[in-house]
Formats: C-alpha cells, sequence, structure tokens
C-alpha cells in the first residue's frame, strides 16, 4: 500500500479511533507485503522520495494520453504502441528495482534513472524516424545506429519484463531469440530453419508490426489500458464496494453463506482487475477472516477466495486482458467473446458455489444472521452504482467497439461517483486514480511486448506449424491425447507467466494443432484461456492460493489442494466444451443447450460432492467414488445414453442419503 494510498484510508476513516486507524494501516501493510511476496507486479518501491512526483507526473500523463486516443482516435499502430511501450518501460525501470529485496530502499539509484531515460528513447527513436524507418525497411535496410537503438531496445524489454512479471517469460523469449539466430544448427532437425542475423532479428522485432508492436501491444495500448482504468475508477471510487456489499446480501444468509458470499464478491471485483493475485489479497483481506470466523478451516478460507478470484479473469462482461487479445485472434466481436464465456463462467462458479455449499454442510457451518447483512433496501437504493457495468455491457452488445464502451464506462463511473459523499472523490482522489491506472497497466505492458517476441519468432521462422504438427503426431490420432498434451502445456506456461503472454503464446502454438483436427477456433481459444489462467490454483505454483494462505496463516500446498477441489469445474468444462461446441455457443438451439447445460450442473454437484466429502450426508468411500463416476457420467457431452445413467447413480445415492439422515435422526430422538 503506498502512501497516497493511506493518505486515502485515512481520510474516510477519519471517524474511527486511533486504535482502529492503527489496525487498519497494519492490515494495509501486511495486505502490500502478501501481494509483492506472491505478485512479482506488485514488487514495486515502497518509497521513491522525489521521484515520486515523477511518476505521478509521467503516469498521470501516460493515462491522459490513452483517454485522449480514445476519444479522437489512436495514432498509426507502432507510434502508438511506442508511446505505450516506452513510458511504460521508463515507469517500470523506476518504480521497479532490479532486486525485490530493494524494494523498501528509499529513492531511486542513478543506473535505473538512466536506464529509464535511455528506454523511453529507443522506443521514441521510432516516433520521430517513422517516416525514414519505414522506407528504410523497404529501400536501403537500416543504418547501424537503428541496429544498434534495437538491440538495446530489446534487451532493455527483456529487463523490464524480468523486474515486473518474473524471470520465465524472460527465458522464454531469450530461447526464442536464441531459435532466431540459430535455427539453421543441424541439430534442431524437422525445427530448423534459415536462421536471421542479429540484425535483422533485432530490427524486425523492434521496427515492425511482426514483433514487439504485434497484435498484443497493439490492443494493450488501446482498450486493455482504458479497462484496466475502469477498474480503477471503480475501486478508487469506492463503488466497487458495491460489489461485496451486493454479494453478502444476495448470498450471505444461506448455508456457508461467508464462503459464498466471497465467492460472488471475489467474481464480481476479479472481472474488473484480471489479477488472480492481486484480487485474492485485496477481498481476501476482508472475506478470509469472515469465513474463519463463521467455522471455515484457514486452508478452505484461502482456497475459497483464491478459486474466486482466480475465475474472476474468465468472467463477463470485462475477463482478463488476454478475452481481447482473443477477439482479435479469432476474428469474433468482443461483444460475442462476453456471451460465449457466460455458459463455461457460469459452470465455473456453480462448481465452486457447490463446493463451499458440501463444505458448509459438513461442517454444519450456517449463514450469517440478519443483522450482519446490508439490508435489502440499502442495496436497492445503491443499485444505480451498478450502471457503469451496465452501459459497457450494453453498447457491446449494441456493436459499439470496445474502445467506445470502456470510455463510456469510465464516464459513466465518474459521474455516478459523484452523487454520493463517499463515493465522491476529489481532485486528489483523480489524479491518483489517473497515477494508479498507469501503474496497474506496466506489467501487462511488459508482457504484452514480451510475449511479441515469442509470437513474431514463432511466426516468422515457421515454428507456430512446426509445433502444432508436432504435438498432433505426439497424440498419434488420439482427440483426447492432444486435449490432455495441450492442458500441460498451458498450465506448465501458467506457473511461469502471467495469464495474458501465456494466452498468447499458447493461443500461437498449441490451439492451431486443435483446430487442425476440426476444433472451431472459439472452442479451441477457449481451451487454451482457461488452462492459462487455473495454473493461479494448481499445486505446485499455485501463487493465488499462496497468497490466500499467506492472509489465512494455513499451509499454502494444503490450500493449493482445496483451490484445486474447489475448481474442479475448470478443468472439466474446457474438455466439455470442446467435445460439445454447444456450450460456447456454436450452433447452438435451446433444445442443444438447454440440456447440455443442466446435465453439466447435475454432474458437477456429483464431482464436488465427492471431492468435498459431503452430500446430502457424509459418503463412504465406495459412493464417493460413484459420485465421481456418476458426475462424469452426467457431464459427457452430448450423449444422453451416458449421462442419464450418471444422473440416475447420483440420484439413488441421494435417495440412500436420504433414508440414512432419517434413520439417524430417529436413533438420535
Amino acid at each position: 500500500m503506498t502512501d497516497k494510498d493511506k493518505k486515502k484510508e485515512n481520510k474516510s476513516g477519519s471517524g474511527a479511533s486511533i486504535t482502529e486507524q492503527v489496525d487498519a494501516q497494519e492490515n494495509q501493510l501486511k495486505e502490500q507485503e502478501i501481494i509483492s511476496k506472491y505478485d512479482k507486479e506488485s514488487a514495486y518501491r515502497q518509497n521513491l522520495m522525489k521521484w515520486g512526483w515523477v511518476v505521478a507526473i509521467v503516469g498521470i500523463s501516460l493515462t491522459i494520453f490513452h483517454l485522449y486516443t480514445a476519444v479522437n482516435g489512436p495514432y498509426v499502430s507502432i507510434v502508438q504502441g511506442a508511446i505505450h511501450l516506452g513510458t511504460g518501460l521508463a515507469l517500470i525501470f523506476i518504480l521497479y528495482p532490479i532486486k525485490r529485496s530493494m524494494t523498501k530502499k528509499p529513492g531511486v539509484p542513478w543506473y535505473d534513472v538512466l536506464l529509464a531515460a535511455i528506454a523511453l528513447y529507443c522506443n521514441f527513436h521510432i516516433i520521430w524516424n517513422y517516416e525514414t524507418l519505414v522506407s528504410s525497411s523497404i529501400v536501403a535496410g537500416y543504418t547501424d545506429f537503428d541496429t544498434l537503438v534495437a538491440v538495446t531496445a530489446v534487451v532493455l524489454l527483456l529487463e523490464a519484463t524480468r523486474r515486473a512479471v518474473g524471470l520465465p517469460i524472460v527465458i522464454i523469449a531469450l530461447g526464442a531469440i536464441l531459435y532466431g539466430v540459430y535455427g539453421d544448427w543441424a541439430g534442431l532437425g524437422a525445427f530448423s530453419h534459415g536462421g536471421f542475423t542479429w540484425e535483422r532479428l533485432t530490427t524486425r522485432l523492434f521496427f515492425t508490426t511482426e514483433g514487439i508492436f504485434s497484435t498484443p501491444i497493439q490492443i494493450s495500448s488501446t482498450f486493455i489500458y482504458l479497462f484496466l482504468f475502469f477498474g480503477v475508477m471503480l475501486v478508487q471510487s469506492g463503488i466497487g464496494k458495491f460489489f461485496n456489499d451486493l454479494a453478502f446480501g444476495a448470498t450471505g444468509r444461506f448455508t456457508g453463506g461467508t464462503a459464498k458470499a466471497a465467492v460472488s464478491a471475489s467474481a464480481l471485483q476479479g472481472m474488473v482487475t484480471g489479477s488472480s493475485v492481486a484480487n485474492t489479497v485485496s477481498s481476501g483481506s476482508f472475506t478470509i477472516p469472515m469465513m474463519k470466523r463463521a467455522g471455515f478451516k484457514p486452508e478452505f478460507s484461502a482456497a475459497a477466495e483464491a478459486s474466486a478470484s482466480t475465475g474472476g479473469q474468465i468472467m463477463p462482461p470485462i475477463m482478463g486482458a488476454a478475452a481481447f487479445i482473443m477477439a482479435e485472434y479469432t476474428g469474433v466481436p468482443y461483444s460475442e467473446i462476453i456471451l460465449v464465456a457466460i455458459v463455461p463462467a457460469m459452470l465455473y462458479f456453480s462448481g465452486v458455489f457447490m463446493g463451499t455449499h458440501f463444505q458448509a454442510k459438513k461442517q454444519g457451518i450456517y449463514g450469517l444472521p440478519k443483522s450482519e447483512l446490508p439490508s435489502f433496501k440499502g442495496i436497492l437504493k445503491r443499485m444505480d452504482l451498478i450502471a457503469p457495468l451496465v452501459a459497457i455491457v450494453a453498447l457491446l452488445l449494441m456493436g459499439y467497439t470496445a474502445t467506445f464502451a470502456a470510455m463510456s464506462g469510465i464516464v459513466t463511473a465518474f459521474v455516478v461517483s459523484l452523487f454520493r459523499k463517499d463515493t465522491r472523490m476529489s481532485l486528489r482522489d483523480l489524479l491518483w486514480a489517473f497515477e494508479k491506472g498507469a501503474r496497474i497497466a506496466l506489467p501487462v505492458i511488459a508482457a504484452c511486448a514480451t510475449a511479441g517476441i515469442i509470437v513474431g519468432v514463432v511466426t516468422f521462422s515457421g515454428l507456430g506449424g512446426k509445433l502444432a504438427g508436432a504435438i498432433l503426431e505426439l497424440a498419434a490420432g488420439n482427440f483426447f491425447l492432444l486435449l490432455f498434451y495441450t492442458m500441460i502445456a498451458c498450465i506448465l506456461l501458467g506457473m511461469g507467466l502471467p495469464t495474458t503472454a501465456n494466452y498468447v503464446v499458447t493461443a500461437s502454438i498449441a490451439a492451431p494443432a486443435l483446430i487442425q483436427f476440426g476444433v472451431p477456433d472459439i472452442a479451441a481459444h477457449f481451451f487454451v484461456f482457461y488452462f492459462g489462467i487455473v495454473a493461479d490454483i494448481t499445486p505446485p505454483v499455485c501463487l493465488a492460493a499462496y497468497a490466500g494462505a499467506g492472509i489465512a496463516r494455513a499451509n499454502p500446498m494444503a490450500a493449493g489442494v482445496n483451490a484445486l477441489k474447489l475448481a474442479i469445474a475448470a478443468f472439466i468444462i474446457p474438455y466439455a466444451f470442446v467435445y460439445n461446441p454447444v456450450l460456447v455457443l456454436e450452433d447452438a438451439t435451446a433444445m442443444t443447450l438447454i440440456p447440455a447445460v443442466l446435465t453439466a450442473l447435475i454432474g458437477m454437484a456429483g464431482v464436488s460432492a465427492s471431492l468435498m466429502g459431503y452430500y446430502f450426508a457424509k459418503p463412504n468411500i465406495i459412493e464417493r467414488i460413484l459420485l465421481l463416476a456418476g458426475g462424469l457420467m452426467a457431464i459427457y457431452p452430448g450423449n444422453l445414453m451416458i449421462s442419464l445413467p450418471g444422473i440416475a447413480i447420483l440420484v439413488v445415492i441421494g435417495i440412500i442419503h436420504h433414508f440414512r439422515n432419517r434413520g439417524s435422526k430417529q436413533q438420535t430422538a
């Protein structure tokens, strides 16, 4: 938590006692410490001293630039991207130290200031020499100085990405560069290619729209930044807090109400933050202690929050940043991506809900008393606060561009916030929101640019097609094995790459293999998108679960295992919609969609009950195996001859449990 956040918190809580304010500040410090530990993207300098003014001015200017181009139209893609990337890299070198242990050291070292200036110059070199560079690439080639600028820019991008995102994506990008240069090595066999010189490779990566300034950074420099800023506006104005009240008001009174409310609130907040770890910590600092007080075990409390926060990235209407790139890659308008995502997201959160329900029944945890819940009348009076989300969804569905929808959402959020004292932002609050919009975008900017290096090499070396062919050959014509290998690749990449970069890479390599096998484009892309996301809750590297465990003071691996059980839908549903694309609305009709959704929901109940160890009563080991088998049979896509016997198994076990409970009550009486 930065000094500005603390000042705002103190201002908003000025009516609280000194003890309460001190406790709040301690909680904020602990929250920032946990985020910094598990989320590389938040490990920035806490005390910038005089450089704080530089970050504020540059950050505010970057947000104003994006708002300006949203209204007046973007510049030529590479110029727009150069301003976006150059300013972002300069901020990264000032904000993120060379080592994470140096985040508490005051000030900014001279060498980071120098690196920031060089990174800014390298990108602005494109802007100042745009016409010359375009003609040079066609006619005379690049000068030695152009080549030096390109090499320097690539090196600085990789270093900035290492600081803001992490080392794994940098290692993959370096591997791609080495492959680009030494691709003619005979030892590569079928994967060899003609090879590029260092000069040709770096200039092609930096001075064209085939590499660093390809689709990911183009989308990041237009509407991804705007949607991230929209999320900041909701949080900074306090409108985001209304989502929590709405969730607790809707679900808090039911069995396991605190956990169900935490799932609902995190889903609502996650769709505007786009970061599994950050959402786990920000929401979890409130929901996890509440779940523990209600009686849930620490590791389960951490798992419930992590599962829901991770699922926020698949929750329409905003989802994670990768969804915007998916729209560009597939050629499907973002308004349709939203519709396609509804059924899978509903199935995912239904699975998490069922898991929390069965765990609550198992432990005998009931809902919160009415006195502890937001009043229904109070929520109704504040329903206008949902207007920004409604505006975005309505405009997208009406066919307006994502840029226009995001701008409209931002303006609506600002206007709605003015009507209440507790949501109204002062000029200082608004300026801080502008600066924070830039801060929160920095890891996305670095990840998209570095992913561009990987995709660029994969594309113009022909590696993408070769890898897709290799995956198909490895699967030996077995469709299930093809899906399984793709899943493993996505999860392994997701353990080291942020979701956006993971999707960009897998969409270039793995998705084409699925498409070649006959999977519809949208189903193939959603498949790799889902499995890239669930890496955050898949042991052993389940960072969202670890972050939740830090708040809950739970065993991190136990939290990860529980998160895996709660989010089991995320591992089953992608297979279901690939085998039965009607779940992603491919050639869907009411007669095909409704049975598919109902059988999937019933099946999820069986699978969840088996994993959580409770159905209508506590099942024995045989019953748990049957619940799992029946649940998977029910989910089996597009074949009622398999689904109906699975449902029958679940019904029979439910009847057995009913009579078991009845007999138990009679014995007790």
